[in-house]
């Protein structure tokens, strides 16, 4: 409202500049033309130069014997020259005034498209907010279409059940009734394995005799109990059918209740003796595997156990391995395994002489950028020594531990320090506790025991230089 009230404004504003220019050119007008006429006429000088004329102006226009005089050209012509000039003033002040007026046009004209642009952008403005309104209710639809794509999925499902069931429940044939009688018959079968197999695995979990006698029991008891409920079942889809079908079914669900219960009986009998061996054979077993077990974690890895079944950073391994084989050979790794004891980190045990370049390569490579080293330590094995180092990719959120064994003797190998600054302590104290030196170093000292003591104290075969201390 308040843009219709400022347009109205200025259109009036506009007509009463108009009118008002229009009243100032006529006025220009009719004093040009009477200064026109004043140019051609002469006017009063004009009557001057007429000798009859009894009208006097004047001693200045007397001549020295009474009479007037005329008016000189010089007169004249100055008359014609204030003429030309006051109609160039008005002409000059026509014109400006016209100027101004079209400045005013093009001050009203870049208001308007002022407004024009004012309308369009809120015009655009409303179109997007529509469009993102449609999109957000697009998507409300194919929420609501998938929901109910689920629903009538779901109601076609449970039809079809129904139908099937309605179709089974209606079956009375001659067919039916030995399709019942196999089904007994495989459920019997079924239920005769499952009981075997229950009573091998209280076997194997070292069962007692009273608690496999009494598992028996219950098997035999839910034997009977789904026969019954089977001959219940069989009953209640005949009750359409005649008196003969019932009692076919009845006797056939009877047969098969009895010849469960035989086999059940049957292989409880043959069970009692062979629990005993199983029990002893599944005990056996066991502490065979743990032992096994126990012998395999303290391997010469220092307790990390490689890994049989696959791990999530399977992946990871393969592609590490991949690199470094194709950028350095296939001879500087001497393992690679998932460690399952350190959250299966993938680890790659180096040759001594390929540590730093393997290092470098991890480092460096595109798709690799491990670029944050986070741990360093050394190991005494007894017959050998080891470095282990974690590093982390930040880029990839990706692991890795390097590993490299060294001679017990001689335990020297290159140091870490001008690819990650981070091992500079780390690697001072595998030196202190361990006596491991790193070649290229920037300082390599004792940092807990002082240059002046004597021996590692984390070597195995460490020994007090003073018994005192």
């Amino acid at each position: 409202m308040d843009e219709e009230k400022d347009l109205a404004q200025r259109k009036k504003e506009a007509a009463e500049r108009a009118k008002q220019l229009a009243r100032e050119r006529l006025a220009a007008k009719q004093a040009a033309e009477q200064a026109k006429q004043a140019a051609e006429t002469g006017d009063a000088r004009s009557d001057d130069l007429n000798p009859s004329s009894d009208v006097s102006d004047g001693p200045a226009n007397e001549a020295p014997g009474g009479a007037a005089q005329p008016p000189s050209a010089e007169d004249i012509a100055s008359a014609k020259k204030r003429v030309a000039e006051e109609v160039r003033a008005k002409a000059a002040e026509l014109r400006r005034q016209r100027e101004a007026a079209a400045s005013g046009d093009d001050l009203e004209a870049a208001k308007r498209k002022a407004a024009e642009e004012a309308r369009a952008k809120a015009a655009e403005l409303r179109r997007q907010r529509e469009a993102a309104a449609s999109g957000a209710a697009t998507g409300d639809d194919l929420e609501a279409a998938k929901r109910k794509a689920a629903e009538e999925a779901r109601a076609k499902a449970a039809e079809l059940r129904r139908q099937r069931e309605a179709a089974a429940s209606g079956a009375g044939s001659g067919d039916d009734l030995e399709a019942a009688k196999k089904k007994a018959a495989e459920e019997a079968r079924a239920k005769a394995a499952e009981l075997r197999r229950q009573r091998e695995a209280a076997a194997s979990a070292g069962a007692s005799e009273e608690d496999l006698e009494l598992a028996k029991k219950k098997a035999a008891a839910a034997a009977k109990a789904k026969a019954a409920a089977l001959a219940k079942q069989k009953a209640a889809e005949a009750a359409g059918s005649d008196d003969e079908l019932a009692k076919q079914k009845a006797k056939a669900a009877a047969a098969a209740k009895a010849r469960a219960a035989a086999m059940a009986k049957q292989q409880g009998d043959a069970a009692d003796d062979e629990a005993k061996q199983k029990a002893i054979a599944a005990a056996k077993a066991k502490a065979a595997a743990a032992a096994r077990a126990k012998a395999a974690a303290a391997g010469e890895d220092g307790g990390a156990a490689k890994p049989s079944a696959s791990s999530p950073n399977d992946p990871l391994l393969e592609k590490y391995v991949r690199i470094i084989h194709e950028h350095l050979g296939s001879d500087v790794l001497e393992d690679a395994y998932i460690n399952r004891l350190a959250k299966d980190v993938p680890t790659l045990v180096v040759k001594k002489e390929a540590y730093y370049k393997v290092a470098e390569l991890l480092k460096g490579h595109e798709q690799l950028q491990f670029d944050y080293l986070s741990e360093l330590h050394g190991t005494d094995f007894q017959t050998h020594m080891e470095v282990y180092v974690h590093l982390y990719s930040y880029p990839n959120r990706q692991p890795v531990a390097l590993k490299v064994k060294i001679e017990r003797d001689n335990p020297e190998v290159d140091s870490l320090v001008p690819l990650w600054p981070g091992a500079n302590w780390p690697e001072c104290e595998a030196y202190d506790l361990l006596g491991i030196r790193f070649r290229g170093h920037p300082n390599l000292i004792r940092i807990f025991l002082g240059e002046h003591w004597v021996g590692h104290p984390l070597r195995k075969d460490y020994e007090p230089y003073d018994a005192e201390v």
